[in-house]
């Protein structure tokens, strides 16, 4: 496991008092009988002439014993308890995005605030929250490893909605009714989540915030695995324009299975998520039930063309199945909407 080194922001001229906090919080630190609070880490104070600045470096050697926030948390807590304040902290190696959404969710659920956002938002609040960018600003595609990583050929999720829409209307667009239907479920499961993040915040119903979180975090799954999905049925029609392949039937089937998963988020915000959008989930609920079946006439399309008829009988009949229930969904959803206006 890769260490993990960040230095911590003092309000200090005293490189004293950062190794004294040093020695509180590390593994190192005080005496062998008696380490300091944090699992798996040393730290020692430090003077950054850089920056003209006092800080504690801190290296963590397993971030499942010390997560970033923990660290965080503890250094100032320590720091406060000696009138000292952290001002920020400056990442030093790059980390896995996962370290800083946990850290994100963290701070978000100490505010009773939902976790069903975008990751570049969650990410956005870990910069905030621990000052990430007190001395110089946070570039993720130099900090995130994944964003370091993260060079491919463009794919249809790059394109603007202005973009998307114009290459759909071209002779030998890449985008189909698969990638279609795709998009348009992302764009259900994005409508009820959003429902859910509303309803998460409305005054009154700070009680209910975590059942709405959950929701919402729910949602921004179907979102991500839905998006995820676009991008390969632009593969699976290049394929199924050459020669038809079990694949190019099985990726509007996975499809009109997460984009179903949907109802599930809409009717929940029709049924219990505040009156004022309820609106929005049936729209949620029309989509969900245009991106299934959209999905459901490739499934078809493309199993029909099948050499294997057994296989293709089998997807169809799957593809039929989810038809009938995304139709009663959507009717139950809409009574519940229609009922309330």
């Amino acid at each position: 496991m890769a260490i993990v080194k960040l230095n911590f922001n003092l309000n200090t001229t005293s490189v004293r008092h950062a190794n004294d906090i040093a020695a509180n919080v590390s593994d190192n630190g005080q005496t062998p009988t008696k380490p300091g609070m944090l699992k798996c880490t040393t730290a020692t104070g430090i003077y950054n002439k850089d920056y003209d600045i006092v800080q504690i470096s801190l290296s963590i050697s397993d971030l499942t014993a010390t997560p970033l926030h923990t660290a965080f948390e503890e250094v100032c807590r320590c720091a406060e308890y000696r009138g000292i304040r952290v001002t920020g902290a400056e990442l030093v190696t790059p980390v896995n995005k996962q370290v800083l959404i946990m850290a994100g969710k963290h701070f978000l659920e100490k505010q009773h605030c939902s976790v069903g956002i975008p990751e570049t938002d969650i990410i956005h609040m870990t910069v905030r929250s621990m000052g990430l960018d007190d001395l110089y600003p946070f570039i993720p595609s130099e900090m995130i490893i994944e964003y370091q990583e993260y060079h491919h050929e463009p794919k249809l999720t790059d394109l603007t909605i202005n973009d998307f829409a114009e290459e759909a209307s071209r002779e030998g667009s890449a985008i189909g009714g698969g990638a279609m239907a795709a998009y348009m479920g992302a764009l259900a499961a994005a409508v009820g989540t959003m429902v859910a993040n509303i309803s998460s915040a409305k005054v009154g119903w700070e009680d209910r915030w975590q059942e709405f979180s959950d929701w919402a975090a729910m949602g921004q799954d179907m979102v991500r695995q839905l998006l995820q999905l676009v991008n390969e049925e632009e593969t699976a029609r290049a394929e199924a324009i050459q020669h038809p392949t079990p694949h190019t039937a099985q990726v509007p089937l996975r499809t009109m299975k997460v984009a179903s998963q949907a109802f599930l988020i809409c009717k929940a915000m029709a049924k219990e998520g505040t009156p004022s959008c309820i609106s929005d989930a049936g729209a949620g609920a029309l989509a969900a039930r245009a991106a299934v079946l959209a999905a459901g006439l490739k499934v078809k399309s493309n199993a029909i063309q099948l050499e294997d008829r057994e296989l293709a009988a089998q997807l169809i009949s799957e593809a039929d199945e989810l038809i009938n229930r995304a139709n009663t969904h959507e009717t139950e959803i809409m009574a519940l909407v229609n009922g309330s206006m």
